[in-house]
């Protein structure tokens, strides 16, 4: 039987550890196949050898040890005598054969070739996550809202397409990285997302992924400062995150935003968050820029924020930022936040004809429901709420989430009583 410590070093390692170990590797061995397959090697091995010898001090430097020599026992045995040659050559020699460009960051260099314009976006934020989130195939599927055998084939073909393509391990030129840097975003965003609020696993809350996402972010903007939507998206990143303590109450349940303390909230970045918003208000107000999606949804946060308790919040400023927001993103999952906001300033049966509209778009994804399920407890239709419960409580991946639905659903008055916890 594994010991419960190696098992749980395994899993923090796995959670520190993965983009830094598939990237170095990229860059030495140039295939984002062996790459991740010798990183996986390296972790089964990690399970085998710490249940024996013992954690060791620094699990980073091991694993990225292990997973190169994966890597090269694996060109020795598939590769023919010039590739051997290789990869004796790479055991003394771990430095790129190539310049990699200039940002000395492996994993932020790693976002830029997953997201080469040849894949479809997709692909691009699939491939991404998957090589540097460290996320499942099944946690991908859940973000995208497609079948997972979708995933699984979107990453296969997109790593086919990298290798046949030759692409080289380097930071593409200016003119590029501005081509490529919507789905660069989009990863970061859904990575961001994953550990803000996770869609499986035991843990509701993954911080490294959260901390991962807003430090490539930071090192992005630093690479182009004045990318209007890169610092939108820094500034929502900081503005969420600053309420994660807040967020998961001790008894493992979700705190929603009107519900909780925000004496907890984390001032500090807050306070960047809000800067980064004037920033880029000012620049919109001096006509020299105008506001993207992620600078759009920063400024929404930004209200949320600023305000000192819920009941004082903004909601007509809200509903007005949703609306400049339908204009360059109309999808589904806007239109259902609209909804939410126009609910406090228009009143329930209002948003609910608008959620209606969407309904079709929207019906495999959980907060859908939940929203739903609130708007209608609201008005009194408890049956219906009870059933946009249950379905919300099915589609949630994410243990804080389904206690907090569990919750609002057993304390509706009305309706056949929920049935007993198995």
């Amino acid at each position: 039987m594994t010991d419960p410590r190696v098992t749980e070093a395994i899993t923090r390692a796995y959670q520190d550890e993965w983009a830094r170990v598939v990237a170095g590797l990229v860059r030495r061995f140039g295939s984002l196949d062996l790459a991740e397959d010798a990183a996986g090697e390296a972790f089964v091995t990690a399970l085998e050898r710490w249940t024996l010898d013992g954690v060791p001090p620094n699990p980073g430097a091991w694993l990225t040890t292990t997973a190169a020599r994966k890597a090269i026992d694996r060109l020795r045995r598939e590769s023919h005598r010039d590739g051997k040659q290789l990869a004796a050559q790479l055991m003394r020699d771990d430095t790129s054969p190539e310049p990699t460009g200039s940002v000395d960051d492996d994993r932020l260099r790693l976002i830029f070739i997953c997201c080469h314009p040849m894949l479809a976006m997709p692909a691009r934020v699939a491939l991404t996550l998957r090589l540097l989130g460290g996320l499942t195939v099944p946690q991908i599927a859940h973000a995208f809202l497609v079948p997972e055998t979708t995933i699984a084939r979107r990453i296969t073909r997109a790593k086919a397409r990298i290798a046949a393509a030759d692409v080289p391990y380097r930071m593409p030129t200016q003119d590029d990285v501005r081509e490529r840097l919507p789905g660069v975003l989009a990863v970061l965003y859904l990575v961001f997302n994953e550990g803000y609020l996770a869609t499986g696993g035991t843990d509701p809350v993954r911080a490294d992924l959260s901390d991962e996402a807003i430090r490539l972010c930071r090192l992005l903007r630093e690479l182009l400062p004045d990318e209007g939507e890169v610092s939108g998206l820094l500034a929502l990143m900081l503005l969420t995150e600053a309420r994660r303590t807040a967020r998961v109450s001790r008894a493992g349940e979700l705190v929603t935003l009107d519900e909780q303390d925000r004496a907890a909230w984390d001032r500090t970045m807050i306070a960047e968050g809000h800067l980064l918003v004037r920033e880029r208000i000012a620049r919109v107000a001096a006509g020299t820029a105008s506001p993207g999606r992620y600078q759009l949804l920063a400024a929404i946060s930004a209200v949320h924020t600023y305000a000192p308790s819920a009941r004082d919040t903004d909601w007509p400023q809200i509903v007005t930022l949703y609306d400049r927001l339908m204009v360059v993103d109309s999808s589904a999952i806007v239109r259902l936040n609209r909804a939410i906001a126009v609910a406090e300033v228009d009143g329930a049966d209002l948003a609910l004809a608008d959620l209606a509209r969407i309904a079709d778009a929207l019906d495999d994804y959980h907060a859908f429901h939940a929203a739903r399920a609130d708007l209608l407890r609201r008005v009194g239709r408890s049956v219906e709420a009870r059933a946009a419960y249950d379905a919300a409580i099915r589609l949630a991946g994410n243990s804080a989430e389904g206690a907090y639905l569990r919750r609002r659903r057993d304390q509706l008055v009305g309706g056949d009583p929920a049935p007993p916890a198995r």
